[in-house]
């Protein structure tokens, strides 16, 4: 049991803990607005070039990626593209949702290096949808 006028220690303690706790340190320090999204969950981007990544060792192989500018702030980052022949539906100048991948604390998932997004959909249309074949690529421009 604390003592009758240590309050003021005990308020100082628990300050200090908060510290431990992964959670409230992120919070504290604001890194969800360090990262490109700016602590959203998804955003536009326009697609700048389509290209291959190589994998991480031990795998081999070559992942489909797009690089993409954000419309909100201009930055560029490099978005995975899921699924097998994804790729062929996206061209240059098209506008892409693109959202985190889900590796821990803002991340990068096993051998994908430098890649912490994914696309989501094209010109306002699901990727999936568009590749179970139930609707086709907006046309952008006239």
């Amino acid at each position: 049991m604390p003592g009758k006028f240590s309050a003021r220690n005990l308020r100082r303690k628990r300050k200090r803990f908060r510290w431990n706790s992964d959670q409230k340190k992120r919070q504290m320090l604001k890194l969800w607005a360090k990262t490109p999204l700016k602590g959203s969950p998804r955003a536009r981007a326009l697609v700048l070039k389509k290209k291959g990544v190589e994998q991480k060792q031990p795998h081999s192989g070559i992942i489909k990626a797009v690089r993409c500018q954000l419309i909100k702030n201009g930055i560029q980052v490099t978005a995975f593209v899921p699924k097998t022949g994804a790729i062929k539906h996206i061209d240059e100048h098209d506008e892409v949702i693109i959202e985190g991948l889900g590796g821990s604390q803002g991340g990068a998932v096993g051998s994908m290096h430098g890649i912490k997004y994914k696309v989501v959909s094209v010109n306002g249309i699901a990727l999936s949808e568009i590749l179970k074949g139930k609707k086709e690529k907006a046309k952008e421009g006239g």
